[in-house]
């Protein structure tokens, strides 16, 4: 019973732990919701470990007994439910409730069953695989599909299996002749051992998941411009890197630097304010216009980029006169009657060319149309590409 009673303080003590990380997550971030249902859920389970440590003692054990199930199996369910606020697959709180009243219900209709038998061992076990097979499939209709995701789903998925196993292994190893006697058991000691483990990794996953999303959410928030919505520098090149490497001569991209004509003397006439609401307004055009798998990002002051994969040259620019021409129409508060216009430089992105290459080359195509007069679209020459034939290179060894 010693090792046994070990155990069950290891949980505990393991659960507490768990309830403590889940809670100071749920006070310094976004997750308060889910992170205070999950440490609920930590923090209901491990009350078994007491319900069970007090069941040889208690001249009334039917009543502990039952109170372990249902610690764990509300435990398990108020994780259900936090899980899916997390994932955005929530459970209806009828449901729970109905699954946590009818299964221990079943427990009480099955507490006089001989134990050991696999009649007892199955309506015991299989509420715990039920919910715990539930709160993995939440993983998966979340369409989420992170590693932390998938570690979390595979660890929750062993759960449910383990408790199947349980029914296997109760009638193997032996949970003892009465519920008091299941501290003594060898199963009790092989249920404890792998249920702290199970608790650890499960614990552990879902911390994994929560801190994951709130990293994620950090550093795409530092890489976004907060007066116009778009994409910082960093943001705009680090968001551009990936459809770059994937470029090739059947499926370009093309790189549009825009920038606000005078904006400066909006802001010296107008003041900061209405500068500001001219940057907002050019940025909700870009955002507007530009297709769905382009990248808009604020470069500079009143400089603009955007990348467009899969497009050529001749349509980029097209997109771009349907900016330059929404801009030129568009009211814009704190300045009555004054048109705002941009220029904008185009340049085609070739495969293997780096992003600030294309940029210098659309830059240039944009000092073009600032000297022309502005308001205007000037597109930059495609980047030259030297193909050596072989029989250059042969002609070189002779």
């Amino acid at each position: 019973m010693g090792g046994a009673i070990s155990l069950l303080a290891v949980n505990f003590i393991i659960a507490q732990i768990f309830v403590a990380a889940f809670l100071m997550i749920a006070a310094r971030s976004r997750l308060g919701r889910p992170a205070v249902w999950c440490a609920a859920g930590f923090g209901v389970a491990s009350l078994s470990a007491i319900f069970e440590a007090v069941l040889p003692f208690t001249p009334v054990p039917m009543l502990f007994a039952v109170g372990a199930f249902a610690s764990v199996l509300a435990g398990f369910s108020l994780l259900r439910f936090g899980l899916g606020l997390f994932y955005g697959v929530p459970a209806r709180p009828s449901q729970l409730a109905a699954f946590f009243i009818g299964s221990v219900v079943i427990d009480l209709l099955i507490y006089d069953f001989p134990r050991g038998t696999l009649q007892h061992a199955f309506f015991y076990q299989m509420p715990f695989f039920l919910i715990q097979a539930w709160s993995a499939s939440v993983i998966i209709r979340s369409g989420r599909r992170s590693y932390a995701d998938r570690i979390l789903f595979w660890l929750l998925t062993l759960s449910a299996f383990y408790f199947l196993v349980k029914i296997y292994a109760a009638i193997a190893a032996g949970s003892g002749a009465t519920a008091a006697d299941y501290l003594q058991s060898p199963f009790a000691l092989i249920s404890q051992a792998l249920g702290a483990v199970l608790i650890v990794g499960a614990g552990v996953a879902m911390l994994g998941v929560m801190i994951k999303d709130l990293v994620d959410e950090a550093r795409a928030s530092s890489e976004i411009d907060v007066l116009s919505g778009l994409c910082n520098r960093r943001g705009f090149a680090g968001r551009v890197a990936p459809f770059l490497r994937d470029l090739n001569d059947r499926d370009p991209g093309a790189l549009i630097l825009a920038d606000i004509d005078r904006f400066k003397l909006v802001n010296d006439a107008y003041g900061h304010h209405t500068g500001d609401e001219v940057i907002r307004a050019f940025s909700r055009v870009l955002a507007d216009l530009m297709p769905s798998r382009a990248v808009a990002g604020r470069i500079g002051g009143e400089e603009f980029a955007i990348f467009i994969p899969s497009v050529g040259l001749a349509d980029a620019r097209v997109i771009a006169n349907g900016m330059r021409a929404a801009l030129a129409s568009k009211r814009i508060d704190g300045l009555p009657g004054v048109a705002v216009t941009a220029s904008f430089g185009v340049s085609a992105a070739a495969a293997g060319e780096s992003l600030d290459a294309a940029m210098r080359r659309a830059d240039e195509a944009l000092y073009v149309a600032k000297a022309a007069g502005r308001n205007r679209v000037e597109c930059a020459e495609p980047p030259i590409r030297v193909v050596v034939s072989a029989d250059s290179h042969r002609s070189g060894r002779h």
